[in-house]
């Protein structure tokens, strides 16, 4: 006990040198510059992700329980197309086939999540254990391990048991805490001794706002103005009691590090020399990332997010604020506990100040005053909201390492959807979208950012969501339209592969060579591709032929 108390006691001298050590962000200086040749540090790990209820499919097999995208997805008008992930990409069948295509990438990692009610089909630990939603991910980890692919493992990617979203609300009531701490603590008993990177929850904004607050996402509730800050704060509680588990009972035995991935589209001030649209690009992005790390960094939410919340929820007539409050206690418990920082990409928008007056509707929106712009020029081949604006991913890793003491960063996820009818494989657009951000991120890691690992999303096109399938972020091509799902590399994953092979950018001339040889390769896919849907097609048109019966003349 002791030795606890002078291990939390040291971590926050040291975190407490580390915030008066760091530098303010310097929002005046945007500037992209050249591409930079170089290669990244010995060591660093290069891998692709996915997601359980995005990939899997098997949703109500060998003993899985719903989920709350389960039932979401299966109510029309709610997701594009009324998709569903019921069989997505069948992932949860074809772990060989994916292992084949992860091991020839030669990644160094793999980032997938464990389905909470495919291992607690009711959520709730005391009620039943599912020991084939065990197998499968032992069978997994064990294949991974043995082609030297490290895993790592998103405790929480969306997918709540619908047990805990009936009974008692989910996200909205904090006997969460300890039925995803049970959750967890299980996957620690099952797989720690074989997992030594562990993400405890995927992108809790999502999570929150889209959930709890606009409901596009499952469970679909619209509670303005507090849905959103009530999850986040029992996510936030969530996280760090199963930080303290892992602490107190695994860490000596397990030796691994757990962390959560935050998703952090940055925010780039319209005007970098007026400082009202520098204050709301803060805002921006402490209402964003900040509202999660600047908890488990510094022990409470960001000042500017109590600052707005608080005023406009007196201004609305409230007696307290609608953003909740940690106790002293909660504040040290919280604090220091992330023993790496997850951060997702994906893109930038330009940022000004927007004025709500106070008798507009409660919303998380509108609390932070401010208007989220985009350059038409901006390149968006795919999903609405993302545009490409390298730049943004290495102001914001610059930003986590002054405001949060220089963390041992992993980019949990990074990538570029395209939003169309895909009828071939040569998908240059992400690789150059790869080719500029990587980029920016080795002149972060040249600044002297902690970053340690790239996770490229994602590995497999996959179910997007509200979107459906209309989207598409594979660097592999998934048929979805063929009933096993085959797989097509497209162009991106030989560029990638080049990428990796490298370690970096280390030369013109060969960087050059990389995108040409990797449209080459991606034709034999198209033949292969075209021939495969072309076969569908026939044997399509021969089951629709109508049925000609012999006639037999009567006895």
């Amino acid at each position: 006990m002791l030795q606890h108390s002078v291990l939390r006691i040291c971590q926050f001298l040291l975190l407490a040198l580390c915030i008066f050590a760091s530098e303010d962000f310097d929002w005046t200086k945007n500037e992209m510059g050249s591409f930079q040749y170089g290669t990244f540090p010995s060591g660093f790990s290069w891998g692709a992700g996915s997601s359980a209820y995005q990939t899997e499919g098997a949703w109500d097999k060998d003993g899985k329980g719903k989920s709350i995208w389960d039932v979401f997805s299966h109510k029309r008008g709610k997701i594009h197309l009324n998709d569903t992930g019921d069989c997505s990409c069948e992932g949860y069948h074809k772990i060989k086939d994916d292992i084949a295509l992860m091991k020839d990438m030669k990644l160094n990692h793999y980032l997938f999540s464990i389905s909470w009610p495919r291992i607690l089909p009711s959520g709730i630990k005391n009620d039943y254990i599912n020991d084939k939603g065990i197998e499968h991910y032992d069978n997994l980890i064990n294949m991974l391990l043995e082609n030297r692919i490290t895993p790592i493992v998103t405790l929480y990617h969306w997918d709540l048991p619908q047990v805990l979203e009936e009974k008692y609300g989910g996200w909205q009531n904090a006997s969460m805490v300890n039925f995803f701490n049970d959750f967890a603590n299980l996957c620690f008993e099952r797989f720690g001794n074989r997992v030594k990177y562990w993400i405890t929850f995927n992108n809790p904004w999502s999570v929150a706002v889209e959930g709890y607050e606009t409901g596009e996402h499952a469970p679909g509730l619209k509670m303005r103005g507090t849905g959103a800050y009530n999850a986040a704060h029992n996510i936030i509680k969530a996280h760090a009691k199963v930080w303290h588990t892992y602490n107190a009972q695994w860490r000596n035995k397990q030796k691994g590090m757990v962390g959560i991935s935050l998703s952090a589209d940055w925010g780039e001030p319209v005007d970098i020399t007026n400082q009202r649209d520098i204050e709301a690009a803060e805002r921006y992005v402490q209402f964003y990332f900040g509202w999660f790390a600047t908890p488990l960094f510094h022990g409470d939410y960001p000042q500017i997010m109590k600052d707005y919340i608080g005023r406009k929820s007196a201004q609305q007539g409230l007696s307290s604020s609608r953003l909740p409050t940690f106790s002293p206690h909660e504040k040290s418990y919280v604090r220091g506990t992330c023993d790496f920082l997850g951060i997702s990409h994906f893109t930038t928008s330009y940022i000004t100040l927007k004025n709500f007056p106070s008798n507009h509707a409660n919303s998380y929106f509108t609390d932070h005053d401010l208007a989220e712009l985009v350059d038409p020029q901006w390149p968006d081949p795919g999903s609405e909201w993302l545009y490409s604006v390298p730049l943004g991913f290495r102001r914001l890793l610059s930003f986590v390492k002054t405001q949060y003491g220089d963390p041992v960063i992993y980019v949990t996820g990074n990538g570029v959807s395209e939003k169309m009818m895909c009828t071939e494989l040569c998908d240059d657009w992400r690789m150059q979208y790869l080719r500029d951000y990587i980029n920016e991120m080795l002149k972060a890691v040249k600044d002297g950012v902690n970053v340690k690992g790239y996770t490229a999303w994602s590995l497999l096109d996959k179910f997007e969501w509200d979107e459906g399938y209309s989207e598409r972020f594979g660097l592999h091509y998934v048929d979805f339209g063929s009933k096993n799902k085959p797989r097509y590399p497209k162009a991106s994953v030989q560029y990638y592969k080049r990428i990796i092979s490298s370690n970096g950018f280390p030369n013109q001339r060969e960087i050059e060579s990389w995108k040409r040889k990797a449209l080459e390769t991606c034709t034999s896919s198209n033949q292969l591709l075209a021939a495969a849907r072309r076969k569908s097609k026939e044997n399509k048109a021969h089951a629709d032929m109508p049925k000609v019966w012999p006639v037999h003349d009567e006895v």
